[in-house]
């Protein structure tokens, strides 16, 4: 029987109308067999089935022929049989669609789709990831001032949320966003409150006007840093108070008057209960970003006590990627005013504007792999892209730590940011990695995962997986961002965890699966756990990293799927390059809910 390669040769049923072989001469043949529809490997159903399904063998790469001899599938009529895969045509290295998480395959639906296909790409040229609309900022009835740091800034089209949101609250109405991350969020809250602002002549005497709340220091950093681009030629004052600063230099700035604070909740508490010449009573607008979050981490009190000390007749806007029951509660808590000013807010939704669940511009990937191959896996992706610009998202703040320390001492270069890092080093940190254009991998927990606006990351590796699929989203938003924004986001999975992947499609996530090579899988074991074992520092942080793996795992929602109790203790020492496990008191009769609430607070309670 002959290949696939040879029945492609011997007719091309797409563009020629001849078959190959009773072209008039060689010259024509060879001619013919040159051009792009014969150097695409055209396969039986059967086999080219097998190959979607496997993408990472068709097209070897750093990834995907780090990953390849997993399973193949098994049927119901016996053990799976050797079928004889058709070697692919060889392209040029410039010819080459070098995507490691499946790009090339996707390029290769597209073109079987004939017409429709070309169509679609047609209009993802045209539109890109689909978030921008046709209407113009200088379109808005905005301040010369505000619209002119906008041109500077390099806007000229609003997005979805910002086309919905802004004229609602330029009006003055409360508003209820949800959009996903990365859609312009931040601008569609502050160009309206900073032209209340500027309409209503605020000056520093008469206090602050507009508060925006922000579940993470780097968030609130961001935002602030956004809003001193557009209040450029306004003569407004600006500031933000997070926890880890001086308390009391934050507390002399708002004394001398902050028309615009930013801040996370702990910190705007304290500041509200305990800072003498706060001015705070003319307060006429409360941002809440990120609400979802925010709840998250148990500011859900804190929030509260925010309430009752900020006047009721003012406007409020809140704004969360994910629209749970607890949101919608929180929501009805936060619009609360005085018989007089009540009103209906605006919801505005677009999540509906695309049915994925994350931007076009975005290739997804998962991989199953053992506990004990992750690390070797992981160091051998890394070093292969050291030129590229990664976020590798790990479970705890003791994982992160470990795994910073002893990818520094393999020669490859990383950073990290966690929760128990002093606010000093994470602010440092954050802004060296937004300003590196390549080269650069970062390490970090969900502290990282929403909100943060970091320009041209190239990959996305969740070592850990996420609690659920909304934490995925948020993780994955980190990369192809914008309108035209690309990159690759890549999920391990242990064996027993695919069942999250129900879960993921459940929320219109589907990412293609590349398939383990053992023979790529650099055999690092011996010589890591020597390491380890002989360095005293590196030793007691792969104990501490162990021990809160087993937590972290412990605390997960989804007990069906992450079951503490079906880990195998001898294959997570090795991820953590241990020769044997520790002997730990790992006490993991507590409940899910309480350890995870115990942990957000020690973890989190550092940034308020």
């Amino acid at each position: 029987m002959r290949g696939s390669l040879e029945i492609l040769r011997d007719s091309c049923e797409n563009c020629c109308t001849v078959p190959a072989k009773f072209l008039p001469n060689q010259r024509e043949r060879t001619r013919r067999l040159q051009t792009p529809c014969f150097r695409r490997v055209r396969t039986p159903s059967s086999d080219r089935r097998a190959l979607e399904q496997s993408p990472s063998s068709r097209f070897p790469s750093p990834v995907a022929t780090a990953m390849s001899a997993a399973a193949a599938p098994m049927s119901s009529s016996g053990p799976p049989t050797k079928r004889k895969r058709p070697s692919p045509a060889p392209l040029e290295p410039e010819e080459r669609v070098e995507d490691d998480l499946g790009v090339a395959a996707d390029e290769d639906k597209d073109q079987e789709g004939g017409d429709k296909g070309e169509t679609e790409k047609g209009k993802e040229r045209t539109e890109g990831s689909g978030i921008l609309t046709s209407r113009l900022f200088s379109e808005l009835p905005i301040s010369d001032l505000t619209a002119r740091a906008i041109t500077e800034m390099g806007y000229t089209r609003l997005t979805h949320i910002q086309a919905r949101s802004i004229p609602p609250l330029l009006e003055g109405r409360d508003v209820m966003g949800a959009a996903k991350t990365g859609s312009g969020k931040t601008l569609a809250f502050l160009i309206p409150a900073i032209d209340l602002l500027y309409n209503l002549r605020f000056s520093p005497r008469n206090g602050t006007g507009v508060v925006v709340v922000c579940p993470t220091r780097e968030l609130a950093i961001q935002t602030h840093n956004v809003a001193k681009k557009l209040m450029k030629y306004h003569s407004q004052t600006l500031g933000y108070v997070i926890g880890g600063n001086s308390r009391r230099g934050e507390a002399d700035e708002l004394v001398k008057g902050v028309n615009l604070l930013v801040a996370t909740p702990g910190r705007l508490l304290d500041h509200l209960q305990n800072t003498k010449g706060f001015m705070y009573k003319s307060l006429k607008c409360l941002v809440i970003d990120e609400a979802d979050r925010i709840l998250e981490q148990n500011f859900e009190e804190d929030m509260r006590q925010i309430f009752r000390h900020l006047p009721r007749t003012r406007q409020t806007v809140l704004f969360s990627a994910t629209q749970t029951s607890e949101v919608v509660d929180f929501a009805k808590l936060s619009f609360q005013k005085n018989e007089a000013q009540k009103g209906t807010p605006v919801y505005i939704s677009v999540h509906d504007v695309k049915s994925k669940a994350t931007v076009a511009g975005l290739q997804q990937g998962y991989c199953v792999i053992p506990s004990s191959d992750k690390f070797p896996i992981l160091y051998y992706f890394l070093k292969k892209k050291q030129s590229k610009k990664i976020m590798v998202f790990f479970s705890s703040c003791s994982s992160v730590k470990f795994h910073a320390e002893l990818l520094n001492f393999l020669q490859i270069e990383c950073s990290d940011i966690h929760g128990k890092l002093k606010q000093q080093k994470r602010t440092t940190t954050f802004f060296n990695f937004c300003e590196a254009k390549g080269g650069s991998i970062l390490l970090c927990t969900n502290v990282a995962a929403r909100g943060l606006d970091i320009p041209d990351v190239d990959y996305i590796v969740q070592y850990d997986p996420p609690d659920e699929p909304k934490d995925y989203i948020h993780r994955v938003g980190r990369t192809a961002r914008g309108e035209k924004g690309k990159g690759s986001a890549l999920l391990f999975l242990l064996p027993q965890e695919l069942k999250f992947l129900i879960y993921l499609k459940e929320a219109k996530i589907s990412p293609t699966e590349y398939v383990l090579n053992e023979k790529h899988v650099p055999n690092l074991q011996p010589y890591l756990e020597k390491i380890v074992g002989e360095n005293n520092i590196l030793k007691q942080s792969a104990k501490e990293a162990y021990r809160s793996y087993f937590l972290a795992y412990n605390s997960h929602s989804m007990k069906d799927i992450f079951n503490v109790h079906g880990l195998d203790l001898k294959e997570v020492a090795a991820s953590f390059c241990l020769g044997k496990p520790p002997n730990l008191n790992l006490n993991l009769s507590s409940s899910a809910s309480k350890h995870r609430k115990k942990m957000r607070k020690l973890d989190l309670g550092r940034r308020r």
